[in-house]
């Protein structure tokens, strides 16, 4: 690759891993616990928040004001079920790890953008084939303000040593879309588990696929440059 060098920043729920069900199955559990009730709707609102900031949204809807010891105690016992979920059966997104090694080989820069805690994140990225195959990696606990805020995403490209107007990013969620967006980069809407190609459209994602497969080197560079269509067909 010539020049400036490119960059693409992968979110990881639903682009590396396809851990909707497991998300799911984690927070219906600590409702349980804890009497509150989550619903599938309920959930897909909240993609691209961190765990944190779900808590304190949806015990606020039902009156309750947990203090910050009370919201990381409720945090740490949500992930924990979720990392229990995926640890012996690892669902990974078919494609991805294709597409992160031709991307390696043809000299872009890589890095991984999630609101997920760092326990998640090594969990996810050991099982996917080592952090190592990323240049950098920021977390939930790295960052203060949650997608759809650009944060996660400027703060990668900062320690991938890429412009943001030289990244795109991958994601499978509308505040991640804007996020990317906001950050002045690519976006490029993965249509995962539980997303509708409509969505990401009305979101103004500059490319919808339905595959990470329909994604490649040559492409995303196009796309970075301003060269690729809106969307891919479904």
């Amino acid at each position: 690759m010539d020049s400036a060098p490119l960059g693409v920043i992968f979110d990881m729920d639903g682009v590396l891993v396809d851990s909707f069900d497991a998300h799911f199955e984690s927070w219906r559990r600590l409702g349980v616990e804890e009497g509150i009730l989550f619903t599938q709707a309920q959930f897909a609102r909240t993609f691209g928040q961190t765990s944190r900031e779900i808590i304190r949204h949806s015990w606020a809807a039902e009156g309750r004001h947990p203090d910050t010891r009370e919201i990381n105690r409720l945090d740490e016992r949500k992930e924990a079920l979720f990392r229990a979920s995926i640890a012996d059966s690892f669902p990974a997104i078919d494609g991805a790890r294709k597409l992160v090694d031709a991307l390696r080989q043809a000299g872009f820069r890589l890095a991984v953008g999630s609101s997920a805690p760092p326990e998640n994140v090594s969990l996810v990225l050991e099982r996917f084939g080592g952090p190592g195959l990323f240049d950098g990696v920021v977390n939930g606990m790295e960052v203060t303000r949650g997608k759809p805020d650009p944060q996660v995403f400027l703060v990668a490209a900062k320690r991938i040593g890429v412009e943001p107007s030289s990244c795109a990013v991958i994601e499978d969620a509308v505040p991640g879309i804007e996020a990317a967006r906001r950050a002045g980069m690519a976006a490029v809407a993965f249509v995962s588990t539980g997303r509708t190609r409509e969505e990401f459209e009305q979101a103004r994602a500059d490319l919808v696929v339905a595959s990470l497969g329909d994604l490649t080197p040559a492409s995303l560079a196009q796309l970075i440059a301003g060269q690729q269509p809106r969307s891919a067909p479904l």
